[in-house]
């Protein structure tokens, strides 16, 4: 067996998303994990993280974003 048909991966993914607006990636077929939503984007293991990649711009949690424009609109 080659290198390449060991890490090839032909499943199909979702894009998942929990409360504090992070990003993953799920296995199409399984119930996503408590707490994390389809986010509305699926496809190969490549498609789904090109697209994290477009959407997930900020990497800091909802939580800690929303603090910080408080305390930007406190001073």
């Amino acid at each position: 067996m080659s290198r390449a048909e060991e890490t090839a991966d032909d499943r199909l993914y979702k894009v998942v998303v929990n409360h504090e607006e992070q990003y993953s990636i799920w296995p199409a077929d399984r119930e996503n994990a408590l707490g994390w939503n389809d986010a509305g984007k699926s496809g190969t293991k490549e498609e789904c993280l090109a697209y994290i990649s477009e959407v997930w711009t900020d990497m800091r949690p909802l939580s800690l974003r929303q603090q910080m424009e408080n305390d930007e609109s406190q001073t």
